[in-house]
């Protein structure tokens, strides 16, 4: 594949994450989809936790595997290095695209928040969470996050070079700002169904099973400067304290998108 056909490649990547990222916030929020998490299927129960958590842990483990390091030296002696993460967009995009279509809802009510101010409250939350994911890949810097400084380089003849060691806004205080957006939005939700808690409760032990993974994969990377960093910095919990040094270490976004 010539350059500008690897730069088309993640081009297209990065659009189809545009249109799989809106989508499920409308999935997940039970809103302006056609089919979202709450409605669209009327599977028997068990079929239903079978079949999510098969979904679940599909995502998961893409989401995972390909993120590690060994898989990526081995990974990229089939796919150009420059399109390696554009590809792993792409798999992400399918396996939620798969979630969308295959999901089935349980609708059995486990809470419904029908007060005014509780409900305007969870939904602020719910639109927070999803705006700290946003924000949080700006961050670390978006368009590497999603393989398209890759392919851009790679079009201007450029070699790929990595982005530093830096701790932009949130992360001086949180090491995994993107994974509290996530579940904010996944668990701030006013009428919460059977199907959905299954959903916020697998993914939410999917994240603590992957902050292990990739702390440890940060430390061999960024070694006694990712070590002082986890010090000073609150996992998911902020953690307030004097300024950090101006080289503490941040995720790198080659290692990031776990998140």
């Amino acid at each position: 594949m010539n350059r500008f056909g690897i730069f088309a490649y993640g081009l297209l990547c990065y659009v189809m994450f545009l249109g799989v990222f809106l989508y499920a916030l409308g999935f997940v929020g039970d809103f302006l989809v056609p089919k979202s998490i709450d409605r669209g299927g009327d599977s028997p129960t068990w079929l239903a936790v079978i079949v999510n958590t098969a979904l679940l842990l599909a995502f998961g483990l893409q989401h995972s595997v390909m993120a590690r390091p060994t898989f990526k030296r081995w990974w990229t002696r089939i796919v150009p290095e420059p399109a390696e993460r554009s590809t792993y967009v792409l798999a992400s995009n399918l396996c939620m695209i798969a979630l969308f279509v295959f999901w089935q809802p349980m609708p059995t009510i486990v809470w419904d928040v029908q007060n005014t101010i509780g409900r305007a409250a969870l939904w602020t939350l719910f639109a927070a969470g999803w705006g700290l994911v946003l924000i949080t890949t700006f961050l670390i810097n978006h368009f590497d996050l999603f393989g398209l400084r890759q392919v851009w380089l790679h079009l201007h003849g450029k070699p790929y070079t990595s982005l530093g060691f830096v701790t932009p806004g949130i992360y001086g205080v949180i090491r995994h700002p993107l994974y509290v957006g996530w579940i904010t939005a996944f668990w701030a939700i006013p009428t919460m169904t059977v199907g959905h808690l299954l959903f916020a409760a697998v993914v939410t032990a999917y994240i603590l099973v992957a902050i292990v993974l990739e702390e440890r994969n940060l430390v061999e990377y960024h070694g006694e400067k990712y070590i002082a960093y986890r010090s000073r910095t609150g996992k998911l919990i902020p953690r307030f304290r004097r300024a950090a040094p101006a080289d503490a270490a941040t995720p790198s976004p080659s290692l990031a998108h776990n998140s």
